[in-house]
């Protein structure tokens, strides 16, 4: 019997071809994302007539070659990365109890929905993507764990959509750290206060996942031609990580958690390390820009993250080893980021010896099972039970 104890954060399904074509009326399927298999014999997703993306880059978790190489076909990735039995096979390989789930073709903040022109469609679109999901996870709900896409464009249309999300058996809420990139009020201002508060209410933690959103650039074929493809990626890897720890500055500081005591937000794949710089250095800059150096909260913007922010590691060592004293433990996950370029596929076990070898086992299972298991209201497995002899 597998021996589960570890609940893995932030995991990616890549997505089967039909996820839109199979859920949308008819006379909408020439416009929505759809795979094409081109002239270079690779499964392309297509949206009008333009490529959005080349499906087995974000499968490449066993792949021989390293990033930007991928699988070219469905037949040539990894079975797991996009068929949820053999995700649930390879999670107990690795004694992964659950996985929390991200999405790729639409983007980490679902911005690319945004491409599409029929405002009807859009909608109809991230509906059909949160219906996926649960379909995909019903192979079993208990460990396959869904956070639902926004129509962030429209925060009426979110909070109905939170709704019937709730209904289907979400345990999250994907959302944008940056809406302002997008035409869209920061988010302080009380427009975005009905998405909060439906939220609040239904105890669904909101999440930031790199990359949702603008992107940047940085990786282009200039400066890979200058410095590198391994040199480029770490770049542009680096940029996305800390642009979250500016996304939750911007959190801390934007009056949302002292108006939602109880809403809970998870920066994803953004590592921890950056946490005691930001947490120190957003209050220090707080306070020398405050009348008489006080807040105007009941806390200090480090004290909200404490009560109301988490954040996923995976790679790193260095804060498990070193910086424990100065982070808030209880709001650590762990993830593998299967199976994207970055994940940890065959060294799982390693790499959380090399991070947290030195810790106590309860120490080690507060950061890989019970901040988890406690915020997305995780079932648990049923006991192992020694055989009698």
């Amino acid at each position: 019997m597998t021996v589960y104890d570890i609940i893995d954060c932030d995991t990616h399904i890549t997505e089967p071809r039909d996820v839109w074509t199979a859920r949308v009326p008819a006379k909408y399927l020439e416009h929505v994302p759809h795979v094409v298999r081109n002239d270079e014999g690779k499964d392309v997703w297509m949206l009008d007539g333009v490529q959005i993306y080349t499906a087995g880059l974000t499968a490449t978790a066993g792949w021989s070659a390293p990033f930007p190489s991928g699988p070219p076909t469905y037949e040539e990735m990894h079975p797991a990365a996009h068929d949820p039995h053999a995700r649930l096979k390879l999670m107990d390989a690795n004694g992964i109890w659950a996985q929390v789930l991200y999405p790729n073709v639409a983007g980490f903040g679902s911005q690319r929905f945004l491409q599409i022109r029929d405002d009807e469609l859009k909608l109809i679109c991230v509906r059909a993507y949160n219906d996926f999901l649960r379909d995909w996870a019903s192979a079993d709900s208990r460990r396959l764990i869904t956070v639902m896409s926004m129509p962030y464009w429209d925060v009426d249309a979110c909070v109905r959509e939170v709704r019937r999300g709730v209904a289907l058996g979400h345990r999250g809420i994907l959302f944008t750290g940056e809406p302002q990139r997008f035409g869209l009020p920061f988010l302080g201002d009380a427009h975005w206060d009905p998405l909060w508060s439906i939220a609040q209410e239904a105890g669904l933690p909101i999440h930031f996942h790199i990359g949702s959103g603008d992107v940047g650039g940085i990786y282009t074929p200039q400066r890979v031609a200058a410095h590198g493809t391994a040199a480029t990626y770490a770049l542009s890897s680096v940029e996305l990580f800390l642009k979250n720890g500016v996304q939750v500055a911007d959190l801390l500081t934007s009056g949302v958690l002292p108006r939602f005591p109880d809403l809970k937000f998870v920066s994803v794949e953004s590592g921890i390390g950056w946490i005691p710089f930001v947490l120190e250095a957003v209050d220090h800059s707080y306070l020398e820009a405050r009348p008489h150096r006080t807040s105007e909260w009941d806390m200090l913007p480090s004290e909200y993250f404490t009560r109301q922010v988490y954040a996923c590691h995976w790679f790193e060592t260095v804060p498990t080893r070193s910086l424990l004293a100065d982070l808030p433990i209880h709001n650590l996950l762990f993830e593998t980021d299967f199976p994207h370029p970055t994940c940890l596929y065959d060294n799982i076990a390693e790499r959380i010896e090399a991070s947290m070898g030195g810790l106590s086992a309860e120490l080690r299972r507060t950061l890989l099972w019970d901040n988890a298991a406690k915020l997305y209201s995780i079932e648990s497995p049923a006991p192992v039970v020694a055989p009698t002899v």
